[in-house]
């Protein structure tokens, strides 16, 4: 299997953080988006970002910005759309999507859920954690995709589907459980709570 290419998505309307872009808030004196950045860009062979509006604004980070194409605010699987059909016409057989407000997710992300992928035909897997009481919890922002079934993914999007685990359960989608150890390794920044906490676990002593 080609390389992964590498999607941000941060299409969110971020409601909880007063609006805006919550990838551009600072944590430890650098944006969430540059932590997520460090984090994926070495997993993959390329990198774009879902968003929405003007792009201008992203455009210190140096990576080509993907609006979502189905109108309206579809959610997690518009901008997964959009990474598909920009890896589409890159060649690529794969992406692996990572959210803008999650800063410490693992440096073993791409490896991690292309081991759970091996045998797939079409290699769809999400990220999950363990839970004492749901058994494990899914986490729908994070996960390899499979450029194959793009127009299935626009078809379902057009047709009111904003599910993600849905679609995934749809196809045979698999998980790749990663361990928590201390923090939770996509622990993300929903309010300006959350930033704080992030701040503290930054430091070392949240």
């Amino acid at each position: 299997m080609k390389q992964p290419l590498g999607v941000i998505l941060a299409g969110g309307q971020a409601t909880r953080m007063g609006g805006g872009d919550k990838g551009l808030l600072t944590l430890g004196g650098r944006t969430l988006l540059e932590h997520v950045i460090d984090r994926l860009a070495p997993q993959v062979g390329g990198l774009a970002l879902n968003a929405n509006g003007d792009g201008v604004r992203f455009g210190p980070f140096g990576l080509p910005v993907l609006p979502d194409t189905i109108d309206g605010f579809a959610g997690p699987l518009a901008g997964v759309l959009a990474g598909l059909d920009w890896a589409a016409g890159q060649g690529a057989d794969t992406i692996v999507t990572a959210a803008a407000d999650t800063p410490f997710f693992p440096c073993d992300l791409v490896p991690r859920l292309l081991m759970a992928s091996e045998g797939m035909a079409a290699p769809l897997v999400l990220a999950a954690t363990p839970d004492a009481k749901r058994g494990q919890v899914r986490h729908p922002t994070f996960g390899l995709w499979p450029v194959a079934l793009r127009d299935d993914l626009r078809a379902a999007l057009q047709g009111g589907l904003r599910k993600v685990v849905l679609w995934s359960d749809r196809h045979g989608g698999r998980e790749a459980v990663f361990p928590v150890s201390g923090i939770d390794p996509f622990f993300n920044v929903n309010t300006p709570e959350d930033l704080t906490q992030a701040e503290a676990l930054l430091e070392g002593t949240g």
